[in-house]
């Protein structure tokens, strides 16, 4: 079986390489959790000073494999592990990237991130976007709410309103729109996508790593007004009621059947 998680390091600069592309990079458990282990180990590791995320094909992450048969928030650990763990992978993206992990993570978006995927992108704290990635909630497609603390990091990104109109109308985001309205810091041709993200890094990694450490450290402080544990644990509950509702499980029928669904409000 290959791996779904490649690493490379060059330098102080560690690359986690979603590497599922016959899939999109769509998320199993076990490769959710691969990913949420690798950004833990950079973070521990003095020698990498950046970190960089991105998806190996044509797609970053397609979001949640919806083709499996499986619990996406049951960790794939020990039976214990399992029983104790009330967050789940997706919920872990965030809380790996953006409060136990103190490195500059850049997520470099290859092409489209959707859903969980999506998410995985806004957990970074820079993002450079290919031009022709598409960038998509595709929740209320399938009856369910925001999570993997997207609906804290999208906004802090674009703004209430604008996270607001991108979820509920499933709109679709392309790479240079995503710069224009904040989605990303920078917009580079799909084939120049993984040589611009290796040379930005490169330059991160050549500042104090104390410094940038620290710097993340007081952004973060000041920019985070929400208990994030606590917040992907209320997303939790809330897209395990959407996707409880009759709705959704006729939405997730429609999708597959690619057609329209009927609505009932139930």
């Amino acid at each position: 079986m290959p791996e779904t998680v490649s690493i490379e390091q060059d330098g102080h600069v560690r690359t986690i390489i979603l590497n599922r592309p016959e899939k999109k990079n769509a998320l199993s458990d076990t490769f959710a959790w691969s990913i949420v282990n690798a950004v833990d180990d950079a973070a521990q590791d003095d020698s990498v000073w950046v970190i960089a995320l991105t998806g190996e094909g044509d797609a970053f992450c397609a979001g949640l494999d919806l083709s499996a048969e499986r619990d996406p928030y049951k960790a794939p650990l020990s039976h214990q592990g399992a029983q104790l763990d009330d967050i789940g992978w997706v919920g872990n993206f965030s809380l790996a990237m953006r409060q136990r992990c103190e490195k500059p993570v850049v997520a470099g978006i290859n092409g489209a991130a959707v859903g969980a995927g999506l998410a995985l992108a806004m957990a970074a704290d820079i993002r450079i976007v290919a031009k022709s990635a598409r960038l998509m909630a595709g929740y209320t497609r399938i009856g369910g709410s925001p999570d993997g603390a997207l609906s804290w990091t999208l906004p802090q990104a674009i703004g209430y309103e604008q996270a607001m109109r991108f979820m509920l109308e499933n709109r679709t985001v392309l790479g240079e729109e995503a710069v224009e309205i904040g989605m990303a810091g920078e917009v580079v041709e799909d084939d120049k996508l993984r040589d611009r993200l290796n040379e930005y890094c490169q330059k991160l990694a050549e500042w104090s790593p104390i410094t940038t450490r620290l710097t993340k450290r007081v952004m973060g402080k000041a920019t985070t007004h929400v208990d994030l544990e606590n917040h992907v644990r209320f997303e939790r509950v809330t897209v395990g009621r959407a996707f409880a509702s009759e709705d959704a499980q006729e939405c997730r029928r429609a999708f597959f059947e690619k057609r329209a669904p009927v609505i009932q409000g139930k």
